[in-house]
């Protein structure tokens, strides 16, 4: 029967001609970490104050409401109530709905920031990485040349 070769030792080689820079590797982390924080506070603040503009509308339509639970004299008063209830909906629901408006576009304009930004950082990052890899892939290759010259 054929025996399997064993590659063990010719990948320990070519990864000892090959070494890893394992701070290149921290450094893409950590700037990767620190753009899901700032990305995940982009998101919480945006959830909060979309929470807060939910709750101060609902707030006010129950308010509003009253008026079309008390009792009135005359039946043309029920119309006369439904018809402010509604005028004043409408008007709430344009009011909520630019509130909401203004939070997207926060969000739009900060997530836009942080992309370029984060572009920015992981080209950098991505350069130095490069420039450092290429420096030990040539050393590397000098010191494999000058052992089999020998």
């Amino acid at each position: 029967m054929a025996k399997t070769q064993d590659f063990t030792k010719v990948m320990q080689d070519m990864a000892a001609a090959f070494p890893m820079d394992a701070t290149a590797m921290q450094g893409a982390f950590k700037t990767q970490a620190a753009l899901a924080e700032k990305m995940a506070k982009v998101a919480l603040e945006a959830a909060e104050k979309s929470t807060e503009i939910s709750a101060k509308w609902t707030k006010d339509t129950l308010s509003k409401m009253s008026m079309l639970t008390s009792a009135k004299d005359e039946p043309t008063e029920y119309s006369k109530a439904m018809t402010e209830f509604a005028s004043s909906a409408a008007e709430m629901t344009a009011e909520n709905l630019a509130a909401f408006a203004e939070v997207a576009k926060k969000v739009q304009m900060e997530t836009v920031e942080l992309m370029l930004a984060a572009g920015k950082d992981f080209s950098e990052d991505a350069t130095a990485a490069v420039k450092k890899a290429t420096a030990d892939v040539t050393s590397a290759a000098k010191k494999a040349s000058a052992t089999a010259a020998k």
